[in-house]
């Protein structure tokens, strides 16, 4: 069912589907290659005027392409559904679908002329001849060479035909036909000199018209143009209706019978209005049955065909949409499948990490340890050597002199040589205790008490408070050893520093705490000078079990420290 605007046309779609397209990308090969074949089997099925078919395959072809983003195909596949619904009559649905190609459009090329000729082809046949005109002008404009401008001048021509401005239309086709390529294109030669001849007839130059006309159609019958005959029959029927009926019948009746051949319904109808207007009484009935009949069932078969296109695109987007829908619960399911991998592999990296940060601590608190334990001995060795040094030493030394000069037959120098020997022997036993190892089991708490005692003498009187009630088997044995030592450290500067009278440890425990509160009378000092006194290695002592140590000490005023540690 062609009309008589797309014979030009039909030649400018033959030169689109020749024009390249672009190349479908690797990871997209089969879908790109499943478009190709929707398009070829859209030309077949359009070439055999099998529309529905047609109209179907290059809608799933657009779809296959829009997911490979080939804008080139996606807009050629959209020209040739528009130019089936024109075909069909559904010209507003070829807006629709011609509207939805523009975004596609990147560049002015022989696409966008293709669009905009499909465009001013739908609005001539709306009757909306000014937008017709306007988008002819438009696809003149994206025209790259003098032969496909041909095209929309013929098409602007012919609508300056239907609003009687015949003198811009026959300008327009005698400019196009003194080009010298026309002589060798005998269709598109008939096409325009059908409406050149046209032209000058509906001027009213009735005689130059009709030589034109009966040109054309010679020329068409010379190059056996069965279909572009039509027009010409009807335009001569047109001309010969007023001052020959007969003639005019003849033309008519040539050019149904041929548009009944090739099944164009519209310009069977149009011949059959000039047999009805023409013909006796009689045949007018006939002829008028024929064309209501007709007319009825192209009204009935266009409604049907629109109905269908509408019906293929909102089935496609429904597909579409779904298909869209189930690739992204797809692509969803992927990605929850990967993040759970990406779960599992970080869960193992960071199991992995944290036992060798275990391993690492281990060895690092081993290291410190046992540099710690380095350190501890050469401190005590020090210290030894210092106590050994400052006082032992001496005191031998002062014994040694003492039976050099002294008479030791006399019991009172014996005596004090005893007292001399004895003080030596109890220094020695106080340096040995001070730095052997410590019992941590049941008899902690009676070791720790002896030891404090020992600091017991004429001139000081150690007082110890409470030791008793503290449950010290649940007392870590690390810390048991870290408070031992603490206060040794205690007693040690107190006997070197303090010249305390009284000496107060009260020990005291709330079941996950143990407190304990050194005092003494003695002389103090200023508290920037306890680092001086040593007293610093007592509180890294106790942070590194977790506990706290505080001086309260003042010059004259005595010593105070408070110690807290968890069990």
């Amino acid at each position: 069912m062609l009309r008589s605007p797309f014979l030009c046309f039909i030649i400018f779609l033959l030169v689109l589907s020749c024009k390249e397209t672009t190349t479908p990308s690797i990871h997209k090969k089969n879908v790109s290659e499943e478009g190709y074949s929707l398009r070829e089997k859209g030309i077949s099925t359009l070439e055999n005027k099998n529309f529905n078919s047609a109209f179907y395959n290059f809608n799933k072809s657009k779809i296959a392409f829009e997911f490979t983003k080939d804008s080139s195909n996606i807009v050629y596949n959209l020209i040739q559904m528009a130019t089936i619904q024109q075909i069909n009559g559904d010209y507003y649905g070829s807006k629709e679908t011609l509207t939805e190609a523009l975004p596609y459009i990147k560049k002015k090329d022989v696409y966008s002329a293709a669009i905009n000729n499909l465009f001013g082809i739908a609005d001539k046949e709306l009757s909306l001849y000014d937008d017709a005109i306007f988008y002819y002008k438009e696809a003149l404009k994206d025209c790259t060479d003098e032969i496909s401008k041909q095209y929309p001048l013929n098409n602007i021509a012919v609508v300056y035909i239907q609003q009687k401005k015949h003198d811009q239309a026959i300008q327009i086709l005698s400019s196009i036909l003194t080009k010298k390529y026309i002589d060798k294109d005998s269709i598109r030669k008939s096409i325009f000199l059908d409406n050149l001849g046209y032209a000058y007839f509906k001027k009213g130059l009735q005689q130059k018209g009709l030589l034109i006309m009966l040109q054309s159609l010679d020329l068409r019958n010379k190059i056996d143009d069965s279909y572009g005959s039509i027009e010409s029959n009807l335009h001569l029927a047109e001309f010969y209706a007023k001052t020959n009926p007969q003639k005019s019948n003849q033309y008519a009746q040539s050019a149904y019978k041929i548009a009944t051949k090739f099944n164009s319904v519209d310009e069977r109808l149009k011949a059959l209005s000039f047999l009805i207007s023409n013909t006796s009484s009689i045949h007018t009935t006939e002829y008028a049955q024929k064309y209501v009949f007709l007319n009825d069932s192209i009204i009935k078969i266009r409604n049907n065909f629109k109905n269908k296109f509408a019906k293929i695109k909102y089935d496609s987007k429904k597909e579409k949409d779904e298909n869209q829908k189930l690739r992204l619960e797809k692509v969803e399911n992927e990605l929850s499948l990967q993040e759970a991998k990406y779960q599992r592999i970080f869960l193992i990296i960071g199991v992995a990490s944290l036992l060798l940060l275990l391993l690492y601590l281990r060895k690092f608190y081993q290291n410190r340890n046992r540099i710690e334990k380095i350190k501890t001995a050469y401190d005590t060795e020090t210290r030894i050597a210092k106590d050994i040094h400052d006082e032992l030493a001496n005191d031998v030394f002062n014994a040694m002199t003492f039976t050099q000069t002294q008479s030791l037959t006399k019991e009172e120098i014996k005596e004090n040589l005893l007292q001399k020997l004895n003080h030596i022997y109890t220094r020695v036993r106080g340096i040995s205790r001070e730095n052997n190892s410590i019992d941590t089991g049941i008899n902690y708490s009676v070791n720790l008490k002896e030891m404090l005692s020992t600091y017991n003498s004429s001139n000081t009187n150690v007082i110890i408070n409470n030791i008793e009630k503290v449950n010290w088997e649940l007392v870590d044995t690390i810390k048991k050893v870290t408070i031992q030592r603490i206060l040794q450290e205690l007693m040690v500067n107190m006997k070197k520093h303090s010249q305390a009278s009284i000496v107060v440890v009260k020990f005291e425990s709330n079941g996950k705490i143990v407190f304990i509160d050194y005092t003494d009378n003695g002389k103090g000092c200023e508290k920037d000078q306890i680092v001086k006194n040593g007293l610093q290695n007592m509180e890294n002592r106790i942070l590194s079990i977790k506990g706290t140590i505080t001086f309260d000490t003042e010059p004259e005023k005595g010593f105070k420290v408070k110690i807290t540690l968890p069990k």
